[in-house]
């Protein structure tokens, strides 16, 4: 790979949401989601992960949503495109689509459903971003790959320069130190489950993948900074405020009740594809039950916030 400066990551990392209406990706959903974002502080924009439905995604759509993103964007948070796939060949064909169209990383899991082993994870994961020419922020979700990423691997990886930061859903707390070890302090360490985001910032991580922040992105960017600052006192009521919204958000399968209280805000249709289904009622009625505690000071803490600074490196 060709030597790069890559984006600087850490805090409060937006996946985001793809609003649909008539069918059709819902563009200027996408923009007024992306300037709430970079207005409250989200550090930088994950598109066609998981949480974005990719995988509902064609290839057409996937590539433009990506040109949409970072012209809107336009350097002033980092872009991570999604580039995951069953077969190395259609995620190349992803990764180089969003290079292309102006993404600074990719984001990358093992293959879905093909349980590969830990060399054969090697040599996707190094095929795919030498391919597109673009660092890499490896994730590892065994939930929904089938497979775990062994420590080694990560180091492996990170060794050969191709990955710059890990996305961790395994929900073990004990593994920045770990890796710390074994990586040194060049790789960036994000958790992606919202619930354990302090936990991991006191056990070494650097941020957080989060789904809740394209409800609450002030709240969730206001603990990163607080951890920063050594406020542990408002990390820690910060957690407890967000708590029932992270379990709400995951009472059914991502990104549903998601999509909900995104409608519920008026800033999307709750629109997904299928096999997605709608939320149950029970979903909606834990979910208006967490907004009702966190809006007024989530809308409050955006008020206060000063102007975004560019995020970017170089």
């Amino acid at each position: 790979m060709r030597e790069m400066t890559p984006p600087r990551l850490g805090g409060s990392i937006t996946a985001l949401a793809t609003p649909f209406r008539d069918g059709r990706v819902d563009e200027p959903a996408v923009v007024r989601m992306i300037e709430r974002q970079i207005a409250r502080g989200t550090t930088a924009l994950v598109v066609s992960g998981s949480t974005g439905e990719a995988a509902m995604l064609s290839l057409s759509e996937h590539a433009r949503l990506v040109r949409l993103v970072a012209a809107v964007t336009h350097g002033r948070v980092p872009l991570i495109a999604g580039c995951t796939a069953s077969a190395t060949e259609v995620a190349c064909g992803l990764a180089v689509a969003a290079a292309r169209g102006g993404a600074d990383a990719l984001l990358l899991a093992p293959p879905p459903y093909v349980k590969p082993t830990q060399a054969g994870i090697v040599c996707h994961v190094r095929k795919v971003a030498t391919t597109a020419d673009l660092p890499v922020v490896l994730y590892d979700v065994p939930s929904r790959t089938g497979v775990a990423i062994a420590d080694a691997t990560v180091a492996a990886l990170h060794a050969l320069g191709i990955i710059v930061a890990l996305k961790d859903a395994t929900g073990d707390l004990a593994r920045p130190a770990r890796l710390r070890a074994l990586c040194g302090p060049g790789l960036c360490q994000l958790t992606g489950e919202d619930a354990l985001a302090a936990g991991h910032r006191k056990m070494g991580g650097d941020g957080c993948i989060s789904v809740t922040a394209n409800v609450t992105p002030a709240l969730c960017a206001q603990l990163h900074q607080s951890w920063t600052e050594g406020d542990l006192d408002s990390v820690s009521a910060l957690s407890h405020l967000l708590a029932p919204l992270h379990a709400a958000l995951f009472h059914e399968s991502n990104p549903i009740p998601l999509k909900a209280a995104l409608a519920s805000l008026s800033l999307c249709a709750e629109t997904v594809r299928a096999p997605l289904t709608p939320a149950s009622e029970a979903t909606r009625s834990a979910l208006r039950s967490a907004l009702a505690d966190v809006m007024a000071q989530e809308d409050e803490l955006s008020r206060a916030r000063p102007t975004p600074r560019l995020r970017l490196v170089g």
